[in-house]
């Protein structure tokens, strides 16, 4: 005999209900709920940091877009806002739908940590496993008070911690061909 699970299981369409809260985001997780609140200054600073030079980068090769904060419903039970993503030209056209929202991985996905154990647990953890099956190429986890960013590059099918750079170490990545960053610029 099978018992039945007692957790509630989130969907996209239970966003719908909330009352809107320009303050609070909101995500699902393999039909788990997370609710955080507006990130710390420092948080969004080094956000907007890492978007502007992918941003830069972009505009250059004409090879993709970065996008600050979208959303990204993957399926019904998990529907994410990352803080930064890269995402070739090819890929954005497929995936956007109609509400302006991507609906597939992009390439690359930048999530800065926010305070606590569980805003660190989601972010390390769910989203890591959320985004290895969903096939991230690679993503950043960036510690904007420690200053430094774990790399996750996509080997077998899977996200593997690659490197841990800190502030004086430069960025490059495999998937932005000519990218290169001094860490330290993402901080400032």
């Amino acid at each position: 005999m099978t018992q039945a699970s007692n957790q509630i299981r989130w969907t996209t369409a239970d966003l719908e209900v909330l009352a809107s809260d320009e303050w609070k985001r909101y995500e699902i997780i393999d039909g788990e709920l997370f609710v955080s609140r507006a990130p710390h200054i420092g948080h969004q600073d080094s956000g907007g940091n890492i978007y502007v030079e992918l941003q830069v980068w972009s505009r250059k090769s004409g090879l993709g877009k970065a996008l600050f904060t979208p959303g990204i419903i993957f399926s019904d039970a998990d529907n994410v806002i990352s803080d930064v993503v890269w995402i070739s030209n090819k890929r954005l056209a497929q995936l956007v739908d109609d509400e302006g929202h991507l609906t597939g991985a992009p390439e690359l996905i930048v999530e800065v940590l926010s305070a606590g154990n569980i805003n660190e647990r989601r972010d390390k953890e769910a989203k890591l496993k959320l985004y290895s099956l969903q096939g991230v190429r690679e993503y950043w986890i960036v510690n904007w008070r420690l200053q430094q960013i774990e790399v996750y590059c996509r080997e077998n099918a899977q996200l593997m911690l690659v490197a841990t750079l800190m502030e004086s170490d430069e960025i490059t990545s495999p998937i932005l061909p000519g990218f290169n960053c001094n860490i330290q610029q993402f901080f400032n």
